[in-house]
């Protein structure tokens, strides 16, 4: 039997009125934000599969919807993009001696616990260091990061992500693999997406 590695669950939520502003064309304010919590709710509860789930939030709202799903919530003091608060929810995993963790979109409508158990399960028998990307639908973009150890490589969420992970886990000569799960793959970021999940469910 090898060593159980230690893998946390990290959720990226953004404050709830302030997110999926892209939506607006198909949904109202009181909308987007009611969907945000919904799929952040969902998000953390998948974490679950996970060692420890641990939520950067981007408001005191969130952190409390997080503490009642059982997930620690790490408050940004300011909302400084996804990159800074995949930064501070690392920081905190590595400080409590974390090996590995996965990086999870809180926008992703289909997600389980069994697809994050699933992802998890893969990566225990890769060699380490490693990361795993899970590509989002159409764009280029990252819904799931898993990175053993945990500062495998910098981090580049946004546009065309899923390039810029490769690259540097080349550069560094770190083993990427891209992780294709159907539970992940759909986020809600445009009005088009919105059409996707009603086909999907």
């Amino acid at each position: 039997m090898g060593k159980h590695v230690s893998s946390w669950v990290i959720v990226l939520v953004k404050d709830f009125g302030s997110a999926k502003q892209r939506l607006g064309p198909a949904l109202d304010p009181t909308e987007r934000s009611a969907l945000a919590r919904t799929n952040a709710t969902r998000a953390i509860r998948a974490a679950a599969a996970g060692d420890h789930m641990l939520v950067v939030a981007g408001s005191d709202e969130v952190a409390a919807l997080a503490s009642e799903l059982g997930a620690e919530a790490l408050v940004e003091p300011r909302q400084e993009g996804q990159n800074v608060a995949a930064q501070r929810g690392i920081a905190r995993a590595t400080e409590a001696g974390a090996d590995g963790v996965l990086l999870l979109s809180s926008d992703l409508p289909l997600v389980t616990k069994q697809s994050v158990e699933d992802l998890l399960a893969a990566s225990n028998g890769l060699a380490q260091p490693v990361v795993m990307a899970v590509p989002a639908i159409g764009r280029g973009g990252t819904n799931a990061l898993y990175l053993n150890p945990p500062h495998a490589i910098g981090l580049h969420f946004g546009a065309d992500s899923l390039v810029s992970f490769r690259r540097e886990a080349l550069a560094r000569g770190v083993r990427f693999v891209i992780y294709r799960s159907a539970e992940m793959a759909l986020d809600l970021d445009e009005p088009a997406d919105l059409a996707r999940l009603r086909r999907a469910v």
